[in-house]
């Protein structure tokens, strides 16, 4: 199971679908191992069924997730197993689609087959599919935010220079998180001020052979791109609307729509909270209507420091730079009125990792 986990991990996405792997061991070897690389692809159960051959018959299939029951852009992972001769099946954890939510496991069993939950395993399955259960279960996405700063907690200099703050080798992992998102959203302000792509390079991203192996298809997929905009202002000539792909802009209702911004480009109005868009409301939004698992944040100050405030998000990527900007340089967050420490919003420390020059903070919402 912990190797089924392993390949299910290593995958950056497979959105709107969960993160599956699938091993199958016989006499205590492994004679097929699968991963789910994108929608519309062969599931990890039937990869690992292909590789294992008529040598499935009467083995064992260890799944991170309940095998699917019903037919979607694929077929019935279930009818897969129950056709190999498979004898028993071992899950992390069931599938919270409510076209799954238990089904798989009891066809397979009216089948003969005997299952298992390993729940020993499930937080790690939940984990790595963290985005998948919260839009199943929450209907939200996993909301991630980046951030980088000098050592005294500067973004950019006085003047707004910031290029660049962190080393190559943040930057690579910066392109990584894009590419495992499902959408990556940004504020006016700062396609305004530094008028950024947001688009996943492949040529920065410095990964094994195992991992391009592994996200082999999902190399030069672009995330769905989001912009917050209050009062309508992002310019036709954006870069972020003319680097391909699909964007998508949320706006106020009382803002009069004359014209669209390019072909790719839909705007979306919404209520307001406080004069401006209703992140909630943009978030339900990004899951519902377009099945966003994981959305990335890469803002300035204001739209970070909302997101926050809001409490709406679940993980924070912290990139320091071992670098002084001083006090005139421009604050990390815009966060204010705070009056008590019992006010501040608390993070845990999950994981501080060397990232060439730089060091990588990953924090978790609540203390």
């Amino acid at each position: 199971m912990q190797r089924a986990i392993e390949l299910s991990s290593s995958v950056w996405t497979a959105t709107p679908n969960p993160r599956v792997g699938c091993v199958i061991a016989k006499h205590g070897a492994i004679i097929g191992e699968g991963w789910h690389a994108a929608p519309g692809q062969a599931h990890a159960e039937v990869v690992a069924l292909d590789k294992a051959g008529e040598s499935a018959k009467a083995a064992t299939a260890f799944v991170s997730l309940e095998p699917c029951s019903h037919t979607g852009r694929t077929g019935p992972c279930c009818e897969s197993l129950i056709a190999s001769g498979i004898q028993q099946v071992v899950i992390a954890a069931l599938d919270p689609n409510p076209a799954v939510a238990g089904s798989g496991v009891e066809q397979m069993e009216r089948a003969g087959i005997e299952v298992y939950h390993l729940v020993d395993f499930e937080q790690k399955a939940r984990s790595v599919n963290a985005g998948y259960f919260k839009r199943r279960e929450e209907g939200l996405p996993f909301v991630r935010l980046k951030l980088a700063m000098s050592l005294d907690g500067r973004t950019a200099l006085a003047d707004g220079r910031s290029k660049w703050i962190t080393g190559t080798a943040a930057r690579g992992d910066v392109q990584r998180l894009r590419a495992s998102a499902s959408a990556v959203i940004t504020g006016i302000n700062t396609v305004l001020i530094d008028d950024p792509f947001l688009t996943v390079r492949s040529s920065d991203l410095s990964i094994s052979d195992e991992e391009r192996k592994l996200n082999a298809t999902l190399i030069e997929r672009q995330p769905l791109r989001v912009i917050i905009d209050s009062q309508l202002q992002t310019p036709g000539t954006a870069r972020i609307l003319n680097s391909g792909g699909l964007v998508k802009v949320y706006t106020l209702n009382e803002n009069i729509i004359e014209k669209a911004l390019a072909d790719n480009v839909e705007i979306i109005q919404t209520g307001s909270c406080n004069k401006r868009v209703n992140l909630q409301f943009v978030l339900e939004s990004l899951a519902s209507d377009f099945s966003c698992n994981e959305v990335l944040i890469e803002a300035g100050p204001s739209l970070s420091g909302a997101f926050i405030e809001t409490g709406l998000v679940d993980e924070l990527i912290l990139y320091i730079a071992p670098k002084i900007l001083g006090s005139d340089g421009k604050p990390l967050l815009a966060i204010t009125g705070l009056q008590s420490l019992d006010e501040c919003q608390g993070f845990s420390v999950q994981k501080l990792t060397k990232i060439g020059e730089d060091i990588k903070l990953t924090l978790r919402a609540g203390q």
